[in-house]
């Protein structure tokens, strides 16, 4: 069968509009993320170190009474990323005054001496606490850090008692301050550090370091626990 000139033009055409559509089924059947760039993915803030349970170097039961203080006294704590905690279970020779960063979990210890009240023999190690008026002994419980003066001892740090066992320390004057009984030099000599009367008695560069990380209303909790 032979086709005229009009019949080879419009069968051309059909032919071409069929390839047409083939070309674009082919097209649209790919993929359309195939070229897409990755989507961006938001970077996050490096998460904060978190304190382990309980920090190197202090007894896991006093640290866990020190919490439940700073819960329980919460409201009258200003600042609670750092605490000292000071476990009078072990002798006057050893750092036994803890800061604790409770972010970072990271521990800084000190030597810190106790009261004449509370050691009478002067063996190194507090025997007993006292919340009395003129008993010179240290007070066990939680404490909050306050103003600063110039004393006997020079530069100063007054605190609060805000349990019963130690809410005599203002009118007790009992604070935190260097003495020469502090020293280094007094544990190398007698194996122990002297006795205060009743305060929180440093060397006086321990005592720098307390006071600067202790400041403006920060917990001190001091305890026993044999």
């Amino acid at each position: 069968m032979s086709l005229n000139r009009r019949e080879m033009m419009r069968f051309g055409a059909a032919g071409a509009g069929t390839l047409l559509l083939s070309s674009a089924a082919t097209s649209t059947s790919l993929p359309a993320t195939l070229f897409a760039a990755p989507p961006l993915v938001p970077s996050l803030p490096a998460p904060l170190p978190v304190a382990p349970p309980t920090p190197a170097g202090i007894d896991p039961a006093l640290f866990a009474r020190a919490k439940a203080a700073l819960d329980l006294h919460g409201a009258s704590i200003r600042h609670r990323d750092v605490i000292g905690i000071v476990d009078f279970s072990v002798g006057s020779a050893l750092p036994r005054f803890h800061l604790v960063d409770l972010i970072s979990g990271q521990v800084e210890s000190h030597a810190v001496a106790h009261g004449k009240g509370s050691d009478p023999v002067h063996s190194g190690y507090l025997d007993h606490f006292s919340n009395v008026h003129g008993s010179e002994a240290t007070s066990n419980g939680t404490y909050i850090t306050a103003d600063t003066y110039q004393g006997k001892y020079g530069t100063s740090m007054k605190v609060h008692g805000l349990d019963w066992s130690n809410n005599n320390a203002l009118d007790r004057a009992i604070v935190i301050h260097n003495a020469w009984y502090a020293e280094p030099e007094v544990i190398e000599q007698h194996g122990k550090l002297g006795r205060s009367q009743g305060c929180f008695a440093f060397s006086r560069a321990s005592q720098w370091r307390v006071m600067n990380r202790l400041h403006d209303g920060r917990m001190i909790y001091a305890d026993k626990l044999a």
